[in-house]
C-alpha cells in the first residue's frame, strides 16, 4: 500500500502555482502556436518511467509478489535435497508403501491411501521398480533415483507458500501482513525440512492450505450466490477435503472446520425471512453436493484406485475379509481348499467384524482371571491360527477312517487348537479387558474337558448356496454359540495389554445380537486330505464392502498406537511442548559421518503465531466488555473482519490441537504443523489488526515495524538452516542452536 501511495505521488512533486500552471501556454511562437517551458517537458519526461514501472509493479503485486516467493520457496525445499543419501526417519515407512504400489502388493497401513500412492507415483516416475525395501538408516542404491522422489514430495511443501499468499488476501489482510504470513510459512524451517522427505505432511499441508484458500474464497463470493465462480469454489473446496482426508484423518480436523462455517452460514440464511425457501432449499442442496458428497466421491475413489493397483497377494492381506483375499493373485488364502467343511478338518477362523483377524491362540495364559491359555484375534498368518473341527464329547470319538460327516447349521462342535491340542473354552468368569463379557481360553485337550467346551453353529448366510447343513469354505458366514452358557464368541475392536501382545480381545458375549458382525466368522484355510480343492475365486467381495471394512480396520489400528509404559520413545513428544517449541525431533543417527536433521521450527513463527492466540482472546474479551458497556466502536464491516479473518483460523487452531490433547495415541512434534497453519493465519490477523493505527497515520512507520518482523522471521531461518539443509561432520559446530537442553542438536 505504501507503493500505491508512491505511484501517485510520482511525477506531482511541483509547487501549487507550476501545477496549476502545467497546460497553460508559456511561450508562443511568431505564428501564434502554443509550445510548452523546455524545462518543464524534461522534468516529465525524467519522471514518466519511474511512475510507470512503480505503477505496473503495484497492479501486478499480486502475481509478481506469490512469484518471487514461491520460488524462493522451492530454494528452501529443495537446496542439497540429496545430501543424505540414506533411508531417514519415516521414509522407512512410507517409501516401502510407494514400493508396494508398484509390485502391486497389497499392505495395510492406518492412513488412507492417496500420499502413499502419489509416492508411489514418485517412484515410478523416477523408474524405481520397488524392490528396495527401505529399512531406516540403509543406504540408497544406485539405481533408485531417491533424489527425484524427495523432490517429487517437496513440491507440495514449496506450494504452500503462494497458497497462503492468496489465502491472506482473501482474508482481507494488508499487503505487509499479507507478505508476512507468506514470510512466515516460507521460514518456517520445521516446514521446509520436513518437505524435503518422502513423507506425508507435505501433501497432507498443501491439501490442508488448499482447502482453506478455497473455503476463504468461496466465502467472499457469498454476494455472488450461484454464479459459475460460486459453484467453482464450492466443488473446489470439496474437492481439497477430500484429498486432505484420503492423505491423513488429519484432514478431518480441517474438514469440521468447513463443516462449522457452512452450519453457520446456513442458519444465518434461514434466519433471513426475506429470502425464498426455495432459495434457502437451493442452498442447502448444492453445499449437501459440494461439501458432503463430492469428499465423500474423492475419499472412496481413493480407495477405489487402491484396490484396483494392489491386485497382488501381499503382507496386508489379513487385514481384509477372506473372500477379497482369494481373489488377489498369489494368495493362499482358499488355495487348493476343500469347498465343505467335515470332522477333522484343520481350517483358519476368520472374524467377519471390520478389521476382524484370525482366531488364534498361544501358550501364554492370562495373567488374571481363569490363568488358562489365551484366545485372541491376530491379524497375521501364523500355526497358532489353525483349529481342528471336532464333534461334541457327547458323540463317537472322531475317527479319521471313518466315513465323513459334516457340521452344519445347529451343530454342536468343538474347536481344538493345533498347535497345543487344547478346546476353546468359555466359563462364568469376566474376560480381561470387557468385563461385562466372559473370557474365552483355550483348555483341556482332546480327552480332557467339559461340557463347556461345546460350540453351536448358527449359520447366518452364505454366498454360494441356500444350503445350510454344512459349512463352506470362504463362503459360509456362521455365529458360535456357547452351548452351556448360551453367549457368543466375539472379537470386537478392543486390544489386550501388553501381556496380550496388543492382540484383539476374543470374548462371549451375552447379549444376542444377530446383526452383529464382530460375532460373525468364516473359515478361511482349510486342509483335509480326504477332500477335494475347490475354486476359492468364484465369488467376488463388494467394493463397499471391502471400503468399510479397511476403514475400521485403520481405525482400529490407529487406536492401538499408544504409548508402551515398559518403553522409552525419544522421539515422542507431548502436546503442551508444541505450541511453545519446547522439544524438536532428531530425524536419523547423530553419528559424525551422517548427514543430520534436526526437525525444529523457526523460534519467532512459533512463538509469535503460540502469543498471538492469547491476544486474540484478550481483544475479543475486551471489546465483548467494552460493548456490555455500551460501547459500540466496531463497525459491523469490522467485526465481520475479526469473526472471519480472526475467529475463524483460532477455530481452526483449537480443531486441529484439542483432539491431540485427548488423543492416547502416541504423539510426535510433526502432528502440531497443521495447527500451526491457523496459529500462523491468526497472527497474522492479530498484527493487521494492531497496526491498523500505524497505517492509518504514517505507512512510512507501520513499514518500519513489518521490515523489522521480516528481517527477524528471515534472520532466524538463515540461522537455523543447517538443521534444515543438513549438518555435515561433528553435531558440536552447531552448539549455538542448542537454546534449549530439549534442543538435542548437540549430545
Amino acid at each position: 500500500m505504501a507503493v500505491e501511495q508512491d505511484g501517485q505521488a510520482t511525477g506531482v512533486a511541483q509547487d501549487g502555482h507550476n501545477l496549476r500552471r502545467r497546460h497553460v501556454p508559456d511561450h508562443s511562437s511568431s505564428n501564434g502556436s502554443i509550445t510548452q517551458a523546455p524545462q518543464e517537458v524534461d522534468q516529465k519526461k525524467s519522471q514518466k518511467p519511474a511512475t510507470s514501472i512503480l505503477k505496473t509493479l503495484d497492479e501486478w503485486e499480486f502475481l509478481i509478489a506469490p512469484l518471487l516467493f514461491t520460488l524462493v520457496s522451492f530454494f528452501t525445499r529443495m537446496y542439497k535435497i540429496g545430501l543424505s543419501n540414506i533411508v531417514t526417519w519415516d521414509e522407512a515407512h512410507f517409501g516401502k508403501f510407494g514400493s508396494h504400489y508398484l509390485k502391486r502388493e497389497f499392505y495395510f497401513d492406518v492412513h488412507p491411501p492417496l500420499g502413499k500412492m502419489l509416492v508411489g507415483l514418485s517412484g515410478y516416475m523416477a523408474g524405481y521398480n520397488g524392490s528396495f525395501e527401505f529399512k531406516s538408516g540403509e543406504t540408497y542404491p544406485e539405481e533408485l533415483n531417491y533424489t527425484f522422489m524427495r523432490l517429487f514430495n517437496s513440491t507440495f511443501g514449496a506450494l504452500c507458500v503462494p497458497l497462503a499468499y492468496y489465502t491472506a488476501r482473501e482474508l482481507n489482510f494488508r499487503r505487509s501482513t499479507v507478505w508476512l504470513v507468506t514470510l512466515m510459512v516460507l521460514c518456517e524451517n520445521s516446514y521446509a525440512t520436513i518437505s524435503r522427505f518422502i513423507l506425508l505432511d507435505s501433501m497432507l499441508l498443501f491439501f490442508t492450505f488448499t482447502t482453506v484458500l478455497c473455503w476463504a474464497r468461496f466465502h467472499r463470493l457469498q454476494k455472488q450466490s450461484f454464479s459459475f465462480e460460486w459453484f467453482f469454489w464450492l466443488f473446489l473446496s470439496g474437492i481439497s477435503i477430500g484429498c486432505v482426508t484420503s492423505v491423513k484423518w488429519v484432514g478431518l480436523f480441517c474438514t469440521a472446520l468447513v463443516g462449522l462455517y457452512t452450519a453457520e452460514d446456513l442458519w444465518n440464511k434461514f434466519g433471513e425471512l426475506e429470502m425464498p425457501k426455495t432459495t434457502l432449499a437451493s442452498h442447502l442442496a448444492a453445499r449437501v453436493a459440494g461439501l458432503i458428497v463430492v469428499p465423500v466421491l474423492v475419499y472412496m475413489f481413493s480407495f477405489w484406485v487402491h484396490f484396483l493397483v494392489l491386485e497382488n497377494s501381499g503382507p496386508g492381506d489379513a487385514q481384509m475379509s477372506s473372500l477379497f483375499q482369494a481373489n488377489l493373485r498369489g494368495t493362499e488364502v482358499g488355495k487348493d481348499s476343500p469347498l465343505e467343511i467335515a470332522y477333522g478338518s484343520r481350517a483358519t477362523i476368520k472374524n467377519m467384524g471390520y478389521g476382524g483377524g484370525l482366531l488364534h491362540s498361544h501358550v501364554q495364559t492370562y495373567p488374571e482371571g481363569s490363568q488358562q491359555q489365551q484366545v485372541t484375534c491376530y491379524h497375521h498368518k501364523d500355526a497358532n491360527n489353525d483349529w481342528f473341527f471336532y464333534p461334541n464329547r457327547n458323540e463317537p470319538i472322531y475317527d479319521p477312517e471313518a466315513p465323513l460327516a459334516f457340521p452344519g447349521d445347529k451343530s454342536v462342535i468343538r474347536l481344538i487348537h493345533s498347535q497345543t491340542g487344547r478346546n476353546l473354552h468359555s466359563h462364568a468368569v469376566s474376560a480381561p479387558v470387557t468385563k461385562s463379557d466372559y473370557e474365552v481360553s483355550s483348555y483341556g485337550n482332546t480327552t480332557i474337558g467339559d461340557e463347556k467346551d461345546h460350540w453351536t453353529v448358527e449359520v447366518v448366510s452364505d454366498a454360494a448356496s441356500r444350503d445350510r447343513s454344512k459349512l463352506r469354505t470362504l463362503t459360509t458366514a456362521f455365529r458360535l454359540r456357547h452351548t452351556s452358557l448360551g453367549c457368543y464368541l466375539r472379537a470386537g475392536t478392543v486390544n489386550l495389554p501388553q501381556w496380550g501382545f496388543k492382540q484383539i480381545e476374543v470374548t462371549c458375549v451375552k447379549a444376542n445380537n444377530p446383526r452383529d458382525v464382530y460375532t460373525h466368522w468364516n473359515v478361511e484355510a482349510h486342509w483335509n486330505e480326504r477332500l477335494p480343492a475347490g475354486d476359492p475365486g468364484s465369488y467376488k467381495s463388494p467394493f463397499f464392502r471391502d471400503f468399510i471394512h479397511l476403514n475400521v480396520a485403520m481405525m482400529t489400528s490407529n487406536n492401538a498406537l499408544v504409548p508402551d509404559p515398559d518403553k522409552q520413545d525419544d522421539l515422542a513428544s507431548q502436546f503442551w511442548q508444541w505450541p511453545i517449541l519446547h522439544v524438536g525431533l532428531r530425524m536419523c543417527g547423530w553419528d559424525d559421518k551422517i548427514v543430520k536433521y534436526f526437525l525444529l521450527g523457526n523460534p519467532i513463527v512459533y512463538w509469535g503465531s503460540t502469543l498471538s492466540l492469547f491476544v486474540f482472546v484478550g481483544l475479543i474479551a475486551w471489546y465483548l466488555i467494552r460493548w456490555q458497556r455500551g460501547y459500540e466502536e466496531l463497525k459491523p464491516a469490522e467485526i465481520d473482519y475479526i469473526h472471519y479473518g480472526g475467529l475463524y483460523p483460532v477455530a481452526g487452531w483449537f480443531l486441529h490441537y484439542l483432539p491431540f490433547v485427548a488423543m492416547a495415541r502416541v504423539t510426535y512434534v510433526h502432528h502440531y504443523y497443521p495447527a500451526l497453519y491457523f496459529a500462523i493465519l491468526t497472527a497474522g490477523f492479530v498484527l493487521d489488526w494492531v497496526t491498523r493505527p500505524l497505517a492509518r497515520k504514517d505507512r512510512r512507520v507501520e513499514w518500519l515495524v513489518y521490515g523489522v518482523l521480516y528481517a527477524v522471521v528471515v534472520g532466524l531461518f538463515v540461522l537455523f538452516s543447517p538443521v534444515v539443509f543438513g549438518m555435515e561432520g561433528s553435531n558440536q559446530q552447531w552448539r549455538h542452536l542448542k537454546w534449549f537442553d530439549k534442543w538435542r542438536i548437540t549430545d
